[in-house]
Formats: structure tokens, C-alpha cells, sequence
């Protein structure tokens, strides 16, 4: 039986974001083949995080810069051990290297944050941006990262032209790993078109791209309005700050909705989503909810980007305020347009996210690594440099930061 220690950025909220059921798939994924599983974190627990005893795994509170998570990775002794992005693969990476040198390092880097923060810039600065924009101190760090650990998980297509075009990184220490979906699982039937009302967006009000949406969709909702004047928007997510829940306004049907207790109810209640994205990276979970339960969208470039290949949207992209609305309102009007996105998101679901062939992809990717690791490293020179150099200036400054420590302890 194979050991598994995942170390989480965050505790696990599927209900609050994407990120947090992409990590509840990847854990599945893993207690799937019988492995053992154990979660571990510096991060503070929280109201909305998941339960993991109910699904067998373990869990367990880690410190940063503290020889305590020394003693406990060799104790725990993992086979494989996957970094919940790169900041964490940087703290511990090198305690990990130390303790458990045969252990395989996997990277979820969840999307790109180099790519993320080089759009907020670029949009903050209301200009356009280039890949120009990713050369910066974090696109160094992620992808020192990357180059240390045996294999990243990468969840857009996008992202993986990126680092094979712009960033050079050698294919092999890449796997392409969009969200997992049980097809299975998936309704036979939702509401339809007559039984649904207004329109709905969905998304963690502490996720900058999230919130960036909700203020541009008071640009565009009166726009909507204007043509639908007894639609309303209903706005769901968690963490909902005083600024967001100031915006409520009855009167124009703008509703922040806040927490949603059932993410799939609310999204399949109404008609059409709503995702105008002007940053971000990776690919948009409340779009895939949308496809499962089968409500159109209407979402721009960014949103869209990684998720759909060369097969069309299940719904519309508009990329500026009165395109996005009427694209809206033909989508929320026409039923024809509804029913044909209705079956273009079946079509994306079947084709890019069966959770069968990804979780088999993925545990085939390990095993052929695990199989001949050495060989595997040394192809990769560049990882096992940056591990020598640029790991040896973490390490000491961890070890002082503990040392100091101790002294005001």
C-alpha cells in the first residue's frame, strides 16, 4: 500500500471554491486505489472546511519553518507527496528532500499564479496583457517549483501550451489535469427552461477574479434589466465582505445571495450564469457546475479559456459590457439557443472531464515515474541544480527563522 502526504495551502472547502473539490478528487483519486492518505496544513482550520475522516483520510496541523514537521515526515514515511501550490512546495520541499529523498514530489499547482497575478496587474493597470507581464518574481518561483518536483498537475490546456512555449518546461514533468467528474453521477434530468428563472453567478467573494465579476456585472446588469425588467441577478459565494453585501439592491433585482447551502440547486434554478471574468487563470469551477446542471452560460475569453478545446461553449463569450448582455438576454429568451447549450455542455462533459479516464491517466503518469525515479530525475538537470542552489538558501533561512524561534519562545 502505498503512503500518501498531500500538504494543503488551505484546508479543503468544496462547497467554497474549486480549488477546494479539485482537492477533494485528487484525494479520492488516491484513496481509489487503496492507498493510505493523510492531509496535512499550517493553515488555521475553518467553519466551511470539509470533514476528511468520513472520507478516510487522515489530517493532521503542521508548522511552518519548525523542525517538528521533521519528525513527523519521517515518521509518517510517505511514497508520494503532493505540494497544494508552489508556496508550499518552497516551505517544505526541502525538508521532504531531506527526510524522504525516494519519495515522488508531485505539484497541484490548482492554475498558474504567475498567470493569475500578471492578468490582475495587467488589468489593474488597464492595459492588455502579455506573456511579457509573467516574467516576475513569481513566475521565478512557481517554476523553480515546478522544475524540483517530479510531476505538476496542470488544469488548463492553456497553461500547458504556456509552460511548453514560454517557459520551455520539458513535457515530461507536466500532466494536463482538468477537473474529474463522475459522469455517473451526473442528473438525468434538471429543470427545464419554462420551470427556471432569472439569472445567477456564483463564486468566493475573497477570490479577486470573483469579485472583479461581481463589480463589472454592475456595469452590465442594467443593461440586462433594461430588456428583462423583472429578471433578477442573484449573487452567491462565500465569505461575502460588507462591501459586497452594501451592493443588495432589491429595487433593481441586483440580490447579493451570499453563502449558498446547495451550489448545484441554486445553479440549476436558474436559467442562465453568469461569468464575466476579466482576470484570472486555470479553469472556472462554477462554469463546469453550470454544464452539470445543465444551465447555459454566457462568459468571456478568460473564463472560457482551457476549458472547451475546439468544441463550442454551452452558451455564449462576450468580452465588453453591451455584448455580454445581449448575449444574456437572447440566451435567458430563446429557448432554441438554451436547449442547443444544454447539450454542447453534455458534449464537454463526456469529452474532457470523465473523472474515469483522468484518475486512471493520473495513476498511470505515477507509476510510470515511480518505476524508474532516478531516471526519471536525471533527465531533468535543471530540477535536481535548483534543488542544490536555490533550496540551500530556504533551508537556512527556515532554520533561522526556527532557531529564532526557539529564542522568543
Amino acid at each position: 500500500m502505498k503512503k500518501v502526504l498531500v500538504i494543503g495551502y488551505v484546508w479543503p472547502e468544496p462547497n467554497s471554491s474549486a480549488a477546494g473539490t479539485h482537492m477533494m478528487s485528487l484525494l479520492n483519486a488516491f484513496k481509489a486505489q487503496n492507498w493510505q492518505v493523510e492531509f496535512a496544513t499550517p493553515a488555521q482550520r475553518t467553519e466551511h472546511m470539509v470533514n476528511l475522516d468520513e472520507y478516510g483520510i487522515t489530517s493532521q496541523s503542521i508548522a511552518l519553518n519548525c523542525e517538528s514537521f521533521d519528525e513527523y515526515v519521517k515518521a509518517y514515511n510517505p511514497d508520494i507527496v503532493m505540494f497544494d501550490r508552489f508556496m508550499m512546495e518552497e516551505q517544505f520541499g526541502w525538508r521532504v528532500d531531506k527526510h524522504c529523498p525516494n519519495a515522488i514530489k508531485i505539484l497541484d499547482t490548482e492554475d498558474l499564479q504567475c498567470l493569475r497575478n500578471a492578468r490582475h496587474e495587467a488589468h489593474k493597470g488597464e492595459r492588455e496583457f502579455t506573456t511579457n507581464d509573467l516574467h516576475s518574481d513569481i513566475a521565478k518561483r512557481e517554476i523553480a517549483a515546478i522544475l524540483r518536483c517530479d510531476l505538476s498537475l496542470i488544469i488548463s490546456s492553456y497553461e500547458m501550451e504556456l509552460l511548453n512555449s514560454v517557459f520551455k518546461v520539458e513535457p515530461s514533468l507536466l500532466h494536463h489535469l482538468p477537473f474529474m467528474v463522475d459522469l455517473s453521477a451526473l442528473p438525468k434530468t434538471t429543470k427545464s427552461f419554462d420551470e427556471r428563472a432569472h439569472f445567477m453567478t456564483i463564486g468566493n467573494f475573497r477570490h479577486a477574479p470573483n469579485w472583479d465579476a461581481v463589480l463589472y456585472l454592475q456595469k452590465i446588469w442594467p443593461l440586462i434589466r433594461k430588456q428583462l425588467p423583472k429578471a433578477e441577478l442573484h449573487i452567491y459565494g462565500s465569505y461575502p465582505p460588507p462591501k459586497a453585501t452594501a451592493l443588495n439592491n432589491p429595487k433593481t433585482g441586483f440580490l447579493i445571495k451570499g453563502w449558498a447551502d446547495d451550489a448545484y440547486e441554486v445553479m440549476q434554478s436558474a436559467r442562465v450564469c453568469l461569468a464575466p471574468l476579466r482576470f484570472g487563470a486555470g479553469i472556472k469551477g462554477k462554469l463546469l457546475e453550470a454544464m452539470i446542471m445543465q444551465t447555459p452560460s454566457v462568459t468571456t475569453n478568460i473564463g472560457a479559456e482551457g476549458m472547451h478545446n475546439d468544441l463550442p461553449w454551452p452558451g455564449k463569450v462576450a468580452n465588453n459590457t453591451d455584448d455580454f448582455a445581449n448575449a444574456a438576454v437572447e440566451l435567458y429568451t430563446n429557448q432554441a439557443d438554451f436547449e442547443h447549450a444544454q447539450q454542447a455542455g453534455k458534449t464537454l462533459l463526456n469529452t474532457l472531464y470523465d473523472k474515469v479516464k483522468l484518475s486512471t491517466g493520473l495513476i498511470n503518469k505515477i507509476d510510470s515515474i515511480s518505476k524508474d525515479l532516478k531516471a526519471h530525475r536525471e533527465k531533468n538537470f535543471t530540477g535536481q541544480m535548483l534543488k542544490h542552489h536555490t533550496m540551500r538558501s530556504t533551508q537556512y533561512m527556515a532554520q533561522w527563522i526556527a532557531e529564532k524561534n526557539k529564542k522568543l519562545d
